[in-house]
């Protein structure tokens, strides 16, 4: 006598409809993927439209960047040799006059070559679209907390106290 041994059923085979029984949900795997795919731009991606001082301050942080690698790379080593010291911050009041001033010695740059590298293209336009951004599109939007000229040039800011931290200053003196 044969025996004939049982068919295993497969995992799950309980959910499966039986086989002469009519589908009520199509296959929802497609929908799930494409779902995933659409939730992982979506977080990938920025909701909120930039604002003017998340701009100017963006491009302001890139432009100090790619003034590093302009001082630190040899073939325009040399091109920056001219260029005046600058620290851009979006919070100083005279960020607008020494940007114009700086971007007339890149604009009026008296080497030839110099104006025509890409990093000093790339900066030159970074710096025509932060001043625009500054005195054109964000005008009266930017909130500026101090006004030293000197901390732009150099780097070092004063601390600037307002009257209530001066007064805790002096009687603790």
């Amino acid at each position: 006598m044969v025996r004939l041994r049982p068919t295993a059923r497969p995992p799950l085979a309980y959910l499966s409809p039986p086989s002469g029984a009519r589908r009520r949900f199509p296959d929802m795997r497609p929908g799930l993927a494409s779902l995933a795919c659409l939730l992982s731009f979506v977080r990938l991606s920025d909701c909120a439209p930039p604002t003017c001082y998340s701009r100017a301050r963006g491009l302001s942080t890139e432009i100090m960047s790619l003034l590093d690698k302009i001082h630190t790379y040899h073939r325009t080593k040399a091109c920056a040799d001219l260029l005046p010291a600058i620290f851009l911050d979006v919070h100083n009041s005279c960020v607008t006059s020494k940007l114009r001033d700086f971007l007339y010695v890149v604009l009026n740059h008296p080497n030839q070559s110099c104006r025509e590298r890409p990093r000093m293209v790339l900066l030159k336009r970074k710096m025509q679209n932060l001043y625009t951004i500054i005195n054109k599109i964000c005008y009266r939007d930017l909130v500026f907390f101090t006004d030293d000229c000197e901390a732009i040039d150099t780097g070092h800011a004063v601390p600037h106290y307002a009257e209530d931290r001066l007064q805790l200053l002096q009687e603790d003196r």
